[in-house]
């Protein structure tokens, strides 16, 4: 009975959504695999160091203002240097720079009070939002670890022909029982905050491929490395 609610809870996360990503059918721009753009050297940095091109640049006071769910901070809020990631939940390109860039960049920038990391909802499906919904619904100083072991999980929930288990399985991890667990995704207002976090970053910031990041406002659109990071933070300190 329980794992039966469980499923209607689901499949009715995903009747949700549907009109809320009815925008993004038939565009191609809105696309998880977007390529990312040509590398090119940056001022000041060693000759074999690269980073992409930027996308462009957007007033900093103007993405630092409040949006409809609350930014949470992953290191010291007086760091110089801001990262915001738009990501879905669902993307490999996310989930790659999550395992493959992130712990270099944290421990070499984010921990040492350098830069601070805010990761924005922007989801391309329903799974991924109630991805989100889940990360939202844990303890504060959990989202950033419960976000971490659904991206180096990813595969297991996110191609599964039934989320519900393995998601569960994991929500476990941040404390959730099969209530809350229920209750966080059948909340309504909570989907569509996650769904305007998404709507936001499109409208107002330009935003149709995931990840993309802005670094003390300046775009950058696809997955980053540990060094094309690095360079542009080290530009800016």
């Amino acid at each position: 009975m329980t794992d039966m609610l469980t499923r209607r809870n689901i499949l009715t996360l995903a009747a949700v959504s549907t009109a809320a990503l009815a925008v993004t059918a038939g565009n191609p721009a809105w696309s998880e695999d977007a390529a990312k753009p040509a590398a090119t050297p940056v001022p000041g940095t060693p000759a074999d160091v690269k980073i992409p091109e930027s996308a462009g640049k957007v007033d900093p006071a103007k993405l630092m203002e409040q949006g409809p769910l609350k930014d949470i901070v992953m290191g010291k809020a007086d760091a110089p240097v801001t990262i915001i990631e738009y990501a879905s939940m669902t993307c490999p390109h996310c989930a790659h720079f999550t395992v493959a860039t992130l712990p270099a960049i944290k421990e070499k920038y984010i921990d040492t009070g350098k830069a601070k990391l805010i990761l924005r909802e922007f989801p391309f499906d329903p799974r991924a939002a109630a991805a989100f919904m889940l990360a939202r619904c844990a303890p504060e100083d959990r989202y950033y670890p419960l976000v971490d072991v659904l991206f180096k999980q990813q595969e297991q929930w996110a191609a599964s022909a039934n989320a519900v288990e393995p998601l569960m399985q994991i929500s476990k991890l941040a404390g959730f029982t099969q209530e809350s667990f229920n209750a966080c995704l059948t909340n309504q207002k909570l989907l569509d905050d996650v769904n305007a976090s998404r709507d936001r970053g499109a409208k107002d910031f330009g935003v149709n491929a995931t990840p993309t990041f802005f670094i003390n406002g300046t775009k950058y659109a696809g997955a980053l490395s540990v060094d094309e990071m690095s360079a542009i933070i080290d530009g800016l300190l």
